[in-house]
Order: C-alpha cells, then structure tokens, then sequence
C-alpha cells in the first residue's frame, strides 16, 4: 500500500509542475527522470515498513548542497520565468548529479537568457560539478547573472563562495566585502555573510601567520 501511495504522490508531482507551474514541454523528460530516479533511489534504500526512527541531521554532502539551494532560492525571486526549471535542475542537485542540473540550466537559459537567478543556479552547479572548485564557466554565469541584476545579491555571495573554496582567500574576501557594504541592514543574509567573513578573516589571517617573512631564513 505504501508503494501505491508513493507512486501517487510522485504522478501528482508531476501533474502539479506541468499544470500548474506551466513546466516547459521540453523539461517534461527531465522532470520525469528526476521521479523515477527519486523512486529508483528509493526503492534501493527506503524501508517503508520499518518503524520510524528519527535522527538528528547530519551534516554531509547532501545536506550541505540542499542549504545552499535553499540560501539561493532565499535570494532569488520566487516569480521568475526560470522556477519550473529551477525546481527540475534543484532535484537533480540535491542528488548531486551535478552535470545533468547543468545541462537542464543550459536549456533553461537560452529560453530565458535574462533571468539572473538561473546564471547564479547554473554558476553553482558547475562549482558542484568541478568538486567545489570555481571554473571559467562558473565564473562567467556568476559574473553574467551580476551584469543581469546587479543589485542581486546572489551572484557576488555564491562567487566568493566558491573562490573560498578554491582557496582565492583575498579575492573572495574583496567580493563579500563588498556585498556587506550595500547589504541592508535588515537583509536576511546580512548575519550569515558576516559570520562567513568573519571565518574567511581568521584563515586568511592563519595563511598569513603560516607564511614565511620575506627575506629571512625558513627554520628547519
């Protein structure tokens, strides 16, 4: 009976994005790879007859990605004309299939070369994809979604996010500098872009302890 109702719920899923979020014809086969994966994944790991037993979160991968898709939709717009495709592209992203959110975002922008939140959606699947680390077309979608709403603060803190993790310390510390400075005082990221400062201050600060001075002998 469990399964029935599984099933169910992911026919109306798709029912929902098609009808009522008007999901493009051409993301329905994403859309329904994205299910069946979801109950691939499912069917391979759920237990559905066992009791519950609920556990604290655990902080992994996959958590770390859906904060993220979470922080992104929290600075985007909820109205844009890229969410249909923005909620296929989060699925597959969440599920760390990285390059094929891409590919869903590629298809997404040449219907929609205007909307910023799906450069910034497509700049972070790339990072994912390259394993963390910023490449040349991340760093373009980034910068291209900054050119497209230059007062969104999406493009500039998921930039410098991804030069941290590259380790561009400085330059990720100018770009988030920055969006400090015209952030609004009452802004919902305002805290969590000053604690990550604050965090990319001290490792700076390390990194430069840990530098040999100029001039003077490494000791041995």
């Amino acid at each position: 009976m469990t399964w029935v109702l599984i099933v169910l719920v992911a026919m109306a899923v798709f029912v929902a994005l098609v009808r009522l979020l008007k999901l493009p014809r051409g993301g329905w086969e994403w859309t329904g790879a994205a299910l069946l994966l979801g109950l691939a994944g499912y069917a391979l790991q759920g237990s559905p007859g066992q009791p519950g037993a609920p556990k604290p979160p655990v902080e992994n991968a996959g958590t770390a990605d859906a904060a993220l898709i979470a922080q992104r939709q929290a600075m985007g717009s909820a109205f844009g004309s890229g969410q249909s495709w923005l909620i296929v592209a989060d699925g597959l992203s969440r599920q760390s299939q990285f390059g094929a959110a891409a590919q869903v975002l590629r298809t997404a922008i040449r219907q929609n070369p205007r909307d910023a939140d799906l450069w910034v959606a497509l700049g972070n699947a790339l990072v994912g994809h390259s394993n963390g680390f910023i490449s040349p077309a991340a760093q373009f979608a980034f910068q291209r979604a900054a050119t497209l709403s230059p007062q969104h603060p999406g493009p500039p803190f998921f930039m410098g996010l991804a030069l941290a993790q590259s380790g561009r310390l400085a330059e990720a510390r100018a770009i988030w500098g920055a969006l400090l400075e015209r952030a609004p005082k009452d802004a919902s990221y305002r805290l969590d872009l000053e604690a990550r400062l604050a965090r990319l201050d001290a490792m700076i600060a390390a990194q430069g302890a840990a530098s040999p001075v100029a001039g003077a002998a490494p000791t041995p």
